[in-house]
């Protein structure tokens, strides 16, 4: 009981001694005093906290993609220099599901130099048999029937030629599974800006003499609408001239290929897919 008496007793004249200490400090001491106390308990974020916070609700924790863009790659299309991603940080990307973040000059810096690090980590091969999944993707998927590989297949769906270094394997998995869930936001509410091919949406247009036309829209403004059929035969029309138009927001036309392909072909697609990164 004594020991902790005399404790306390030495916390009530160090107490004492500081509170005197501050009394006789000049005014510029004092708030010198609290400008290091301020800063000794306040850290400002690491680049990974901030990623964490802003960036990694839609590209993942670790980068590897999700609703946005795989992040964790050699080289980030959009952003081939320091300069341009942190652009891209401050001002988003129009038309895509990129918004703006607000930030410090060297907040964003933190950011940037912490975003290239997840492209130099040692990237994971999808796990599957690439091979097989091209020849299922061609094959018993029918995916080359809407989506574009190269130089090869349709044009109704999105172009796949890089698809791998945009999304993560566990996303492409669902999108073969779930097709709905993985409809990207601009895909699923009107933009009055659309940037082809950002924006995938299936039309469905009644011209005046009783036509109806359905296919994937191109284009569109105010006044106008592109849009190309399932024979790949493309269409224009004045909105104007049209006596009924109908646009499937929040649908994707892709069908699930849950119950077509077994969990072994299903795994050797997502592989392939993920091998698919453009030109070396």
């Amino acid at each position: 009981m004594k020991s902790l008496d005399s404790e306390a007793a030495v916390w009530v004249r160090s107490i004492s001694r500081l509170r005197l200490a501050v009394y006789i400090m000049t005014p510029s001491m004092r708030l010198a005093l609290w400008i290091f106390l301020a800063s000794s308990l306040y850290a400002a974020p690491t680049g990974e906290a901030l990623f964490q916070t802003n960036c990694a609700p839609c590209h993942g924790p670790k980068g590897d993609g999700g609703k946005g863009s795989n992040l964790a790659v050699r080289r980030l299309p959009r952003a081939p220099d320091d300069a341009a991603l942190a652009n891209i940080i401050a001002t988003g990307i129009p038309g895509t599901q990129m918004p703006g973040t607000r930030m410090t000059a060297a907040q964003s810096a933190d950011l940037v130099a912490f975003v290239r690090t997840l492209g130099r980590s040692a990237s994971s091969q999808a796990p599957g048999d690439r091979a097989n999944g091209e020849k299922l993707f061609w094959s018993k998927g029918n995916c080359g029937g809407c989506h574009t590989v190269g130089p090869r297949g349709g044009h109704l769906g999105p172009d796949l030629t890089t698809i791998g270094e945009k999304r993560s394997p566990s996303h492409l998995r669902t999108s073969l599974l779930d097709p709905q869930a993985e409809v990207p936001e601009n895909f699923a509410f009107y933009r009055k800006v659309i940037y082809a091919p950002d924006n995938y949406l299936r039309v469905r247009a009644t011209t005046q003499d009783g036509k109806q036309i359905t296919g994937t829209r191109i284009n569109e403004d105010t006044f106008t609408i592109q849009l190309r059929d399932d024979s790949d035969k493309i269409y224009s029309f004045r909105k104007s001239e049209l006596r009924e138009l109908h646009e499937d927001w929040g649908k994707s036309p892709m069908p699930t290929f849950r119950g077509l392909l077994s969990e072994s072909e299903l795994t050797d697609v997502v592989a392939y897919l993920s091998s698919l990164q453009g030109a070396p």
